[in-house]
């Protein structure tokens, strides 16, 4: 039990259960003129709210005697208790727990005035208020402090002290001092695939990720920014084969040539072979089977000529490797120009490609096998939990790899090859229980242990789903995923609309300004506004991306805030330079 502090006439007791509590509710007693109100909510979303009359007229200039007050607010407890009562067929777990809160706060209170703990709630309160005056020293801070109110404490700063703060700050850092760490912190960000275009999904992992990175290179810590970038294994290959049997010419190829590639490619080579083993097993006749056969054939031939390709290109056959790296070349000129645009650190040192890994899978599967942490099932090889009923698969039944067995080789080399005492990875939400099977896997072998002994900190940094105004994940009218290039021309064309409807005011700022710096202005007020919209709430959560009110100059929105910044600067300016005049 805890008794809260008396802010004028509001009392609040708030009860919080112990460890062992499987249930939190809080009771607020607050006056009015005529009487209390008293409301209980609790998170089974039970809330009671009772009115208890005072039997004396309101004075706010005398002080509420304990007993009668007490006593008043014991009453309506029991009401609140009688009521829970009554509910208590449909809400009988609630009730009864919150009844024996009730009857704990009951004691308590009649306990208080016997052991004379408080004269007055106001009383108390100005007496605790004394109390932390008394204790505080804040000689190098303060001229003096003084109780105000009910137990307000007010602070006069000394003019020296905020001189010596400001003047503090009046250096390159800022007056933020370097906190290096003994290790390098690793960020996993963006996370792009090859012949993809990147789409809506990506804009938070991007712009989340390289805050992170800019947190933590501004305390002079090592930080490698990692995007982990999709570019191995069949799906590449069957877009890569189905490119030569065109015969495109691959240094004409934009990436929106091969986003569409990249589809067509899957659905060449989707056959239908669980319709085929159906007929099969139903003992369809033998006409059925040979349309079955003529159906899957072509699915069945690309198949084979997109496994083929991916052989080449693990041999290292030059034809195939260049071919490829000109995907790669292709997808990175637009994820690197996007990056520009939003103003992200993020270049060819910072990407690390799954085919990076290739050749430590094999040896991550031999080393969970050989230390007992993983064995065959039905062919797979799988990482079983001791608190947890799925398992992990790192080695299908064919032989083939998995995105678990890349993250796991990823973890080992951030962990033990870039010495990274710090593993954060900037993923969605929706990947929480991938990263936990990786990351508690990574500790069962001892992969998060560093030179000196000490163990890396392996996190996910949720985030939530972009949204459309309808609540539901933003697509297209045809239900694609937005690209991200044309959601943030869109913004960069409403924040220039926006810029150039305020310069056409007589007396706005920009009035007059050639209209090249208009539309860089414009460009910075639409791409201010989506990082400010994705960075103002809390990254978990999902949010709508509406540019109408992203890109308002009035509310929480980062044109509003960019708009602050410059009227600042134009005081300061202003400032220096009357502070130039006076000088002379």
């Amino acid at each position: 039990m805890r008794m809260g502090a008396v802010l004028g006439q509001n009392l609040v007791v708030d009860y919080r259960p112990g460890a062992g509590g499987a249930l939190g509710a809080g009771i607020t007693v607050k006056s009015a003129p005529d009487g209390y109100t008293i409301m209980m909510a609790s998170s089974t979303a039970l809330a009671i709210n009772v009115n208890v009359r005072k039997s004396l007229p309101y004075d706010p200039r005398r002080d509420i005697a304990p007993k009668s007050s007490l006593s008043t607010i014991e009453t309506a407890i029991q009401d609140v208790g009688r009521r829970i009562d009554e509910t208590r067929e449909d809400l009988a777990p609630a009730a009864d727990h919150l009844t024996r809160q009730i009857e704990e706060m009951s004691r308590t209170l009649k306990d208080m005035a016997p052991r004379g703990a408080v004269a007055s709630v106001e009383t108390a309160v100005r007496e605790l208020a004394q109390r932390i005056q008394q204790a505080l020293d804040l000689s190098e801070l303060a001229e003096r402090t003084e109780i105000a109110g009910p137990g307000f404490i007010n602070v006069w700063l000394r003019t020296d002290t905020l001189g010596r703060l400001l003047a503090a700050m009046d250096d390159p850092a800022l007056g933020i001092a370097p906190a290096p760490l003994p290790h390098a912190v690793v960020i996993d960000l963006c996370g792009v695939n090859v012949a993809k275009q990147m789409h809506v999904g990506h804009l938070r992992a991007t712009i989340i990720g390289d805050v992170m990175a800019r947190l933590h290179e501004r305390l002079g810590r090592k930080v490698w920014r990692e995007n982990h970038l999709g570019d191995w294994g069949l799906p590449i290959a069957m877009t890569l084969a189905s490119l030569r049997r065109q015969k495109r010419d691959f240094a004409r190829l934009t990436l929106e040539d091969l986003n569409t590639a990249y589809r067509a490619a899957q659905a060449e080579a989707k056959s239908d072979e669980a319709g085929q083993a159906a007929a099969i097993a139903t003992g369809a006749g033998p006409h059925r089977l040979a349309e079955f056969d003529a159906q899957n054939a072509p699915a069945l031939a690309a198949e084979r000529d997109a496994k083929a390709t991916l052989l080449k290109l693990q041999s290292g056959d030059p034809a195939t490797v260049a071919d490829w790296q000109r995907l790669i070349d292709v997808t990175m000129a637009e994820v690197f120009a996007t990056a520009r645009v939003l103003g992200v650190k993020l270049g060819p040192e910072h990407s690390r490609g799954e085919s990076f890994y290739r050749d430590r899978l094999g040896p991550v599967v031999e080393a969970f096998v050989s230390k007992g942490l993983a064995r065959e099932d039905a062919g797979a090889i799988v990482v079983h939990y001791a608190d947890r009923e799925r398992p992990m698969l790192i080695r299908k039944a064919d032989g083939g790899f998995l995105y678990a067995t890349t993250d796991l080789a990823a973890v080992r080399f951030r962990v033990q090859e870039l010495d990274g005492g710090r593993v954060i990875y900037v993923v969605d939400a929706r990947q929480r229980d991938h990263f936990k099977d990786v990351f508690d896997a990574i500790r069962l072998i001892g992969w998060d242990t560093l030179p000196d002994g000490s163990h890396a900190d392996l996190s996910h940094l949720q985030f939530g789903t972009v949204l459309g105004k309808d609540k539901r994940p933003l697509k297209t009218r045809s239900g694609e995923n937005f690209t991200l290039k044309a959601l943030l021309d869109e913004a960069v064309e409403r924040g220039v609309q926006q810029v150039m409807r305020r310069a056409a005011e007589a007396d706005a700022p920009t009035h007059g300004l050639p209209e090249a710096e208009l539309r860089a202005i414009g460009a910075a007020v639409g791409i201010g506004a989506v990082k400010y919209a994705d960075l103002s709430g809390d990254p978990v959560k999902d949010y709508v991306f509406d540019l109408d009110r992203m890109i308002a100059f009035e509310g929480d929105t980062g044109p509003r805030s960019e708009e602050h910044t410059s009227e600042l600067q134009s005081q300061f300016r202003i400032s220096y330079a009357v502070f130039c005049l006076k000088k002379k």
